[in-house]
């Protein structure tokens, strides 16, 4: 359902209903896998404190269980481990150089109680590692959702597969590095998750140029944006989407930034266009559209993007100031696909929310949101979601600070448009743009660290990130 290029991230009821699988149709037995779990915790545990006294933290469930398993197989290797039950005693991790979180496993939800809420605040205090079993407890594994006290782990040895709140902020800032531990369930496995973790593989099949291309057939975008002082928006959307395939790429703003376009020399072509239908002649031969970079905020700029948005026949990428343009209720249906690229504030701007909301809820938001509007929801973060209007969501695995700068969504709103000009299925070109920009920034910070990236250097990386040297 999702996608051979996502690695499948089983919920809770889908991965308990694994368990059983395995354990009643494949006749394992629940104590092969717990063995195989708290064996390959156990190894995670040395991985991230090879020496040590080690504290292994107790619930009363399978992953209790998985805990003493852990603590057995690190004693046999010659580690003093101590192990505490916490519905039993009470938790001192004096003299703890590593602690096993097997307090809460997948299933839980909500927020910690007496005792395991004092509990997981003295983990945390502790000031030592922490490795969690199969889920930082406190955190939601379906959705990454944290509603009370949560373990903020250095690692998680997650069992079978990793699991939605693994990669789903605020639960991707508790579980640390994460370790996928196999505990022996054999394939043919049922359930077809629908949210996944976007893998390397998701660049194969793009389509590409040929000897017998022409600059036209590798697709055109169009990029309509710009406003006084707004013009390094849609200059940035149109160099991205030329570094990432489009064979032409032209530049539609207002004739008032014309003068400015001239200081700033750029190979797309500028079209000036003051109204809908000047614009749209400009769109007529377009494979995909940006609207919104440097659009400015304005009544008649607002305005201009509604009544445009809802005319663009060709595919679309709504970004920046376009989204502003919006509530969710008041988006026309459009025949050809549709993607919109929020981050958390413009998010809650559509859905009539706050920020802190999209942050506290970030996979039920972005579902929310590509349901209602019928487009792809590309909801920007470390952890960027892509919605689908089905349900279908996948998690970029992150890890590229230097993104964290001015322009870069630019960047990515014109990676998404080339690919889409290129014929790339949308669900396919969103999810690939998104991790090519990830593994962009993370080039683009090489030589010298995250910190003084910019976004033109971002849109340098492209090539490379997309495996063209």
């Amino acid at each position: 359902m999702i996608g051979a290029w996502l690695e499948p991230l089983p919920d809770a009821a889908q991965q308990q209903e694994i368990d059983r699988w395995a354990i009643e149709d494949q006749g394992l037995g629940q104590q092969v896998l717990m063995e195989h779990a708290g064996i390959g915790l156990a190894r995670v545990v040395e991985r991230c404190a090879p020496s040590g006294r080690v504290v292994v933290v107790c619930g009363k469930g399978n992953n209790g269980g998985d805990g003493h398993v852990a603590a057995r197989a690190l004693r046999e290797t010659g580690r003093e481990v101590r192990v505490v039950r916490a519905f039993e005693e009470p938790f001192d991790p004096a003299g703890a150089e590593v602690i096993v979180d097997a307090l809460l496993g997948t299933g839980f939800s909500g927020a910690p109680r007496d005792p395991l809420d004092g509990v997981i605040a003295a983990i945390n205090a502790a000031g030592v590692p922490v490795v969690a079993a199969d889920m930082p407890s406190g955190v939601n594994g379906s959705t990454g959702e944290v509603e009370g006290m949560a373990v903020c782990a250095t690692a998680t040895a997650t069992f079978h597969r990793a699991k939605p709140g693994l990669w789903v902020h605020p639960g991707k800032a508790h579980a640390g590095e994460v370790h996928v531990v196999d505990i022996g369930v054999p394939p043919g496995a049922p359930g077809d998750p629908a949210v996944g973790l976007i893998a390397p593989a998701v660049l194969r099949g793009l389509p590409g140029r040929a000897a017998a291309s022409s600059k036209f057939s590798s697709g055109t975008v169009v990029v309509v944006g710009g406003s006084p002082g707004l013009t390094g928006a849609p200059i940035m959307a149109a160099h991205a989407a030329m570094r990432a395939g489009a064979g032409y790429v032209i530049i539609a703003s207002g004739r008032a930034n014309e003068t400015t376009f001239a200081f700033r020399p750029v190979e797309a072509m500028l079209r000036p266009v003051d109204t809908v239908d000047e614009a749209l002649e400009v769109i007529e031969r377009a494979d995909a559209v940006v609207l919104g970079p440097g659009l400015g905020r304005d009544g008649g700029a607002q305005a201009f993007a509604r009544e445009l948005y809802a005319r663009i026949e060709a595919p679309l990428v709504l970004d920046a100031d376009g989204l502003n343009a919006f509530a969710l209720a008041d988006m026309p249906e459009r025949p050809a696909p549709t993607v919109l690229t929020p981050h958390a504030g413009e998010l809650g701007r559509l859905l009539g929310c706050e920020s802190a909301e999209i942050g506290a809820h970030r996979l039920d938001c972005a579902r929310e949101a590509a349901c209602r509007s019928g487009a792809l929801v590309v909801l920007k973060g470390d952890d960027t979601l892509i919605a689908a209007p089905d349900g279908r969501v996948a998690v970029s695995p992150g890890g590229a600070p230097a993104l964290a700068t001015a322009g870069t969504g630019d960047v990515l709103s014109g990676v998404i448009a080339a690919l889409l000009a290129r014929g790339a299925e949308p669900w396919h070109a969103a999810a690939a743009a998104v991790w090519a920009h990830v593994r962009a920034g993370q080039i683009a910070a090489h030589p010298h660290g995250p910190d003084g990236v910019v976004a033109t250097d971002v849109i340098g990386a492209l090539r490379p990130a997309f495996g063209g040297g």
